[in-house]
């Protein structure tokens, strides 16, 4: 498999360099050549697959003979080792968690993809890679966490000041060892903006060898497709037609769920959810793509004013707007609507979202007769401790990985949010 970028499709690389590279020369981003196609029997029969055997099978469906199959499937076994259950709220509502693994975020299946891919890539190299990665929240715990003491990787984390929650912060600076935070004056899109200009930027490429764990990276992209094969199994036999609201930020989550019925997974629609940054829920509405300063909220992974993975979503359909609102549609709330939503969802049916599965609950409101709907639960509750506690009225068990981190002290280097200063600051450690 080729993977061309989304600015030339002329501009093609293979699997590794596009892993490598994350973005391509011209600042486009990396996409297949062709959307395989999966076998009808291997969609009917779902069912006699775990999620390790589908994500291989996804995954061999994408890369082909890139990498040898033993290697494929030691790099996928190794990397999704937990469960993502589909839970039901209601009879017509129900929830993916996603949030089993090691950081308790959907970012997990992506992060410990990536971090497979690459430490596979660089055996036998001598040079140490840099990634880079920004994060609104989820992102830097699950890239900290997948790529802790991987030899001959470092990970320099970019997050804004005062814009995640506590937990979250702990999980992305109490690491260590290979991991570096920094701690940015600014919004995720500063955050995000810095690490795309240190890509093209010639003197720290003649002294980093960079790569991203930001779901610009084809890498985080292909494992994000494999849960929605699972939840289409373990929700099938119901016998309707499968609705899928997606909590949306970058957009890689969508995407993915797009690739994958673009790949045969007959999903009926999905729901981009979004909190006020509803840059894209305006662009379904009016067909204006206008990007934005992002807007702090309670649901901050989902802060991003101008997400990167929207020319990936705009690749999938050629530019066609009709073609994409025949699949997706928009949906956005404000803080206290999401508030009401954490409320209902626990007051009618004792159940505990997050502040964004919230808003991918609450987008299940509009459902038709003949519909099912799933809302993606993206991070255990417990990560928005004070947010989810103070709004139920109700104390919620912190999961023991989050517990035992409270307690320590962040190291994060503070920085302004210009690439001049975060340019000096790579040039000098």
């Amino acid at each position: 498999m080729q993977f061309y970028s989304t600015n030339n499709k002329d501009i093609k690389v293979n699997i590794k360099q596009a892993v490598m590279q994350s973005l391509a020369a011209d600042k486009g981003l990396y996409m297949p050549e062709y959307i395989p196609q999966m076998n009808i029997d291997f969609i009917e029969n779902l069912s006699s697959f775990d999620l390790r055997d589908i994500s291989f099978t996804v995954s061999k469906a994408i890369l082909g003979g890139d990498i040898p199959e033993n290697d494929l499937k030691e790099i996928v076994y190794k990397a999704i080792n937990f469960d993502a259950p589909v839970v039901k709220i209601s009879d017509q509502i129900y929830t993916l968690e996603l949030w089993h693994g090691p950081s308790l975020a959907f970012k997990d299946f992506g992060a410990r993809f990536m971090a497979g891919l690459m430490s596979y890539f660089i055996q036998g190299e001598n040079k140490k890679l840099t990634i880079l990665v920004a994060t609104s929240g989820d992102t830097g715990g699950a890239v900290a966490d997948g790529f802790y003491k991987v030899p001959g990787i470092e990970v320099i984390i970019l997050y804004p000041s005062g814009k995640v929650s506590d937990l979250q912060e702990k999980q992305l600076t109490t690491l260590d060892e290979n991991i570096t935070a920094l701690e940015i004056n600014g919004t995720f899109d500063d955050c995000q903006s810095l690490v795309k200009e240190a890509f093209l930027d010639d003197k720290l490429n003649a002294n980093y060898n960079f790569s991203s764990a930001n779901s610009i990276n084809i890498s985080r992209l292909i494992p994000q497709s494999f849960y929605y094969f699972e939840a289409y199994k373990q929700i099938k036999d119901l016998g309707k037609e499968v609705v899928i609201s997606v909590p949306s930020g970058n957009f890689g989550n969508l995407t993915a769920g797009i690739l994958a019925k673009k790949m045969g997974l007959p999903i009926k629609r999905f729901i981009a959810a979004t909190n006020i940054n509803h840059i894209v829920p305006d662009y379904l509405d009016n067909g204006q793509y206008t990007p934005k300063s992002s807007i702090a909220t309670i649901s901050n992974a989902m802060d991003v004013g101008n997400p990167s993975n929207f020319v990936r979503l705009l690749d999938l359909y050629d530019h066609d707007i009709n073609a994409i609102r025949k699949d997706v549609s928009g949906f956005w709330i404000t803080d206290d609507d999401t508030r009401l939503a954490l409320k209902d969802a626990y007051e009618k049916y004792q159940y505990i979202c997050d502040p964004h599965g919230a808003i991918g609950y609450k987008s299940l409101s509009f459902l038709s007769d003949t519909e099912v709907g799933i809302f993606l639960g993206t991070a255990h509750p417990a990560k928005f401790l004070d947010t989810v506690e103070q709004t139920l009225g109700t104390k919620i068990t912190i999961p023991e990985s989050l517990a035992a981190i409270s307690d320590k002290v962040k190291s994060a280097h503070y920085l302004e949010k210009d690439f001049t200063t975060f340019k000096k600051f790579l040039l000098e450690r």
